[in-house]
């Protein structure tokens, strides 16, 4: 089966505490799944894409758990591999609305870390017009690093857009790590999405000097919550973000990734993207889990017409 998005990446079970309780103190947790590039793969089937997920879990039953749920979201995960000699990793966090949030990663040695260039096949990408990677896969091994860079040749060779979201998590590795595995990844995309801080971090202090050395459409992610689309020829456009009320701000990024990409495989306006994006990313941070909010194109519609027109908001 040929998919128009290919993402490729860790997925983890993810264990939710109890909303409001302190990651040491709570007794009672939700399973779902985490991941970037699996939320973004599970944000764009939603949105009525076909879309494939590579990437390794154990074979155990968290590993079961996590296949269960992608499939259960339509993501295709023919090409995934299960090892049966090392575990799928988990992910533990609490969920606040006003206070830091704990997260608690169990993946050294995961199944995940163990991608190796050999397993990514060019039949994987058939079809696709759109690959998806983030810079938590190169950090995660020097394996998954190699595998990242035959990833980003496959797509080359097939066509394929290549977006990269750096989503920097500090745990991973110090910032020199950082600047020296996933910054030389920003020239071999053609669409980046980044934060500002994260963008920062990598070295990248002009938008304007990486457009001209590599991707062909920066996204920044600033920190007031709004958003700046930059491209090579001088476009300019900036989204503000849709004030509502937030439950979670975890899987924001994602969110943001996936309506935005939606947008460019449906080929609409730059200005479409950016207010999908920044819609998706508003309902998703309205629940506690990662992909709880993400919505069906319909869902988003009518999302859109609440947030932007002031229509009423009961679906009846």
């Amino acid at each position: 089966m040929s998919c128009e998005a290919v993402v490729c990446g860790e997925a983890m079970l993810l264990m939710l505490a109890e909303r409001g309780v302190p990651l040491e103190h709570a007794v009672t947790f939700r399973r779902s799944v985490a991941g970037a590039e699996s939320n973004v793969a599970a944000g764009l089937a939603r949105l009525g894409h076909t879309v494939r997920w590579i990437g390794r879990v154990g074979d155990d039953p968290s590993g079961r758990a996590v296949l269960a749920q992608l499939r259960a979201q339509s993501v295709d995960t023919s090409y995934a591999v299960t090892d049966p000699s090392a575990p799928t990793g988990v992910l533990m966090r609490d969920s606040h609305p006003a206070r830091a949030i704990d997260v608690l990663y169990l993946r050294t040695g995961s199944a995940a870390s163990r991608l190796a260039p050999e397993e990514l096949r060019p039949g994987a990408l058939d079809g696709a017009r759109l690959v998806h990677v983030t810079g938590i896969t190169p950090m995660l091994s020097t394996s998954a690093h190699r595998a990242t860079l035959r990833l980003l040749d496959l797509a080359r060779e097939a066509g394929a857009t290549v977006s990269f979201d750096p989503n920097v998590r500090r745990k991973l590795g110090e910032p020199a790590r950082w600047r020296e595995t996933v910054a030389p990844l920003l020239n071999r995309a053609d669409v980046v999405l980044a934060g500002q801080d994260e963008l920062e971090l990598l070295g990248v202090r002009d938008v304007t000097a990486l457009l001209a050395d590599g991707p062909a459409t920066v996204v920044v992610k600033h920190r007031d919550k709004s958003a700046a689309y930059l491209t090579r020829e001088g476009g300019h456009l900036r989204q503000a973000p849709f004030e509502v009320p937030v439950t979670d701000p975890v899987g924001a990024g994602d969110a943001f990734a996936a309506g935005f990409l939606s947008g460019l495989l449906r080929d609409a306006p730059a200005e479409e993207c950016l207010r999908d994006a920044a819609a998706v990313a508003a309902l998703v941070v309205q629940c506690s889990a990662d992909t709880d909010g993400l919505p069906d194109r319909p869902g988003l519609d009518r999302a859109l017409e609440a947030l932007t027109g002031g229509a009423e908001t009961v679906h009846r």
